[in-house]
């Protein structure tokens, strides 16, 4: 098996739940780690104060610190928030749409996301791009699947004459397997900083505090948390 002890890796941070959880499994195995944030006219821009907290907090979990590098935030709110109305950058209603894709879906998001991430890995000489991507708990995205990522890392290793390897920790795991990962790599310590210190409510809620962390409860990323919450618990009764 390839070693990866000795490589840099770039994880697209949130903020979020999942990809907090990708930072600490990054940490966990390669030498050097940086991230990288977008900022895109998110309805839940919150999430974006929480990204140097958490960075600072998981520099004190299991000697990351010595291995966390740089953070980059890449400036989009011009671009997809003016490209087209989602509610995930506007205040339009949170369902389904009428192509049977959520209405929270920005088209193109995470393929932009991945080619300014490739960008930055090129210049940076990181050939590790890490993503929260996720196909088990379906979000309904296209640009979650797998098949998605392969072909983006088909492309961007063509478009810029790298070998890079885009990263997925969390493809084939549901909510409840993303907790039990955070536990895994970080211990009751991690598990309370997602917790209290992520963000992943649509609609930018950290006035309601609940087992599971911050949010208004019912829309879709609070449910799918939530619900991989308590399966959780359930299944370490």
């Amino acid at each position: 098996m390839h070693d990866t002890t000795a490589e840099s890796a770039l994880v697209l941070f949130s903020g979020g739940q999942d990809s907090t959880t990708c930072l600490a499994w990054a940490l966990d195995r390669f030498a050097h780690v940086e991230t990288v944030g977008f900022a895109y006219g998110q309805r839940h821009a919150v999430e974006l104060d929480c990204r140097a907290p958490l960075r600072a907090a998981l520099a004190g979990i299991g000697g990351w610190g010595a291995r966390l590098g740089p953070d980059h935030m890449v400036p989009m709110a011009e671009g997809l928030a003016s490209i087209g109305e989602t509610a995930l950058t506007s205040a339009a209603e949170i369902g389904m749409g009428a192509e049977g894709l959520p209405t929270t879906f920005v088209p193109g998001r995470n393929l932009l996301f991945l080619t300014y991430a490739a960008a930055i890995a090129f210049r940076r000489g990181i050939r590790r791009i890490v993503g929260g991507m996720c196909e088990t708990d379906y979000s309904g995205y296209p640009d979650c699947r797998d098949d998605t990522i392969k072909a983006m890392q088909l492309a961007l290793n063509l478009g810029m004459n790298r070998r890079f390897v885009l990263e997925t920790p969390l493809m084939w795991i549901d909510k409840a397997g993303t907790w039990e990962m955070a536990e895994r790599l970080g211990g009751h310590r991690l598990v309370e900083l997602i917790v209290e210190g992520t963000h992943s409510c649509y609609l930018g809620d950290r006035a309601h505090r609940h087992d599971w962390g911050y949010g208004c409860g019912t829309c879709p990323a609070c449910d799918l948390r939530a619900a991989g919450w308590r399966r959780w618990r359930e299944s370490r009764a």
